[in-house]
């Protein structure tokens, strides 16, 4: 197994140099929705699975085989929570002082009503917290926690984390159908991501094979009514994951079908705002609009008497016949 991969493109990070610091799979949930499969070591407890100076050691000779003009982020991602590493922030630190590099690190969020987390994240530059459910079902079916870690204690240290942290504080949902997509969950969901004030809010879905087969996306009106409720609460902060990588609402006219696809997989757009960018660039907007839609990789979904072009989301042929009461 590689300790450092990469860099790879990744739309929040650039060029993203990745970090495995744990092996599979030391975690403090078993998601459902897991592309990594069910957690084999359910842990809570923070331990050395390396030798520290054995991974900085080898992101500095990657860094040096690459070149640093190639990456923009040194990102702990590894197969499990990177945070149940007792050396992390030593790791970060030392990584920092011999490379001139910004440092990210994606975690469940989970163990940052410990002191020592807290500390060991002040070193990142860039934290991506994962808030998929504020509500005690909810997050018990979504992410399947290890059986001591208490909700209020794992979301209090997130809001504690937010409050005094001097990086860049991302949070990122993922949605599920019918475990943590109702509309009661995502308002609730929403205020409490709004009062970490992050600079940017995700919103995911399932798109490479779960954990739980049953672990599918939300319909695409679903998705639509979560990033409108995800909106009201953090404006334009609200980005969704759910495809290929994106941008502003900016069209190509040689390429309009790609343009829109990747921007679609960002923000839903509406469908009038859509007919008068295609127009402004000398398109025709319902042929475009066709061919889009034709192409099977967009839909148009009427939402509170408007209609968008939403992103077609994967594993949604299967399943035609269910109801997820939104």
């Amino acid at each position: 197994m590689d300790i450092v991969f990469g860099p790879v493109p990744s739309r929040r990070l650039g060029r993203s140099l990745g970090v495995n610091n744990i092996p599979p799979k030391h975690c403090t949930y078993s998601c459902i929705y897991c592309q990594l499969g069910r957690t084999d070591h359910l842990t809570v407890s923070r331990r050395k699975f390396y030798d520290w100076d054995f991974i900085v050691r080898e992101v500095v000779n990657k860094a040096s085989k690459v070149g640093l003009s190639n990456i923009d982020y040194v990102t702990f991602v590894p197969d499990g929570e990177p945070t149940l590493d007792a050396f992390l922030g030593k790791e970060i630190r030392e990584i920092k002082k011999r490379l001139p590099v910004r440092v990210a690190v994606i975690t469940n969020g989970s163990l940052l009503w410990m002191d020592d987390v807290r500390s060991d994240l002040q070193e990142a530059d860039w934290v991506s917290v994962k808030v998929d459910a504020v509500t005690e079902d909810a997050y018990r079916r979504v992410d399947r926690p290890h059986p001591s870690l208490r909700l209020p204690a794992v979301l209090g240290g997130i809001e504690e984390f937010s409050r005094a942290y001097h990086g860049i504080l991302v949070t990122e949902t993922m949605l599920v159908a019918g475990v943590n997509d109702s509309v009661s969950e995502l308002e609730e969901t929403a205020k409490f991501i709004e009062e970490l004030n992050p600079a940017k809010a995700y919103i995911a879905v399932p798109i490479r094979p779960p954990a739980e087969a049953w672990a599918v996306p939300p319909s695409e009106k679903v998705v639509l009514s979560a990033y409108q409720i995800f909106e009201e609460h953090l404006g334009d902060r609200v980005e969704l994951l759910i495809g290929a990588e994106g941008g502003d609402f900016v069209i190509d006219p040689d390429k309009p079908v790609e343009s829109i696809l990747g921007i679609i997989s960002v923000h839903p757009i509406r469908k009038n705002v859509l007919i008068r960018l295609l127009a402004d660039k000398g398109l025709d907007p319902e042929e475009v609009v066709d061919r889009i839609t034709r192409s099977g990789e967009a839909v148009l979904v009427e939402f509170e008497g408007e209609e968008f072009l939403v992103r077609r989301l994967p594993g949604r042929k299967d399943l035609s016949n269910r109801r997820n009461g939104l």
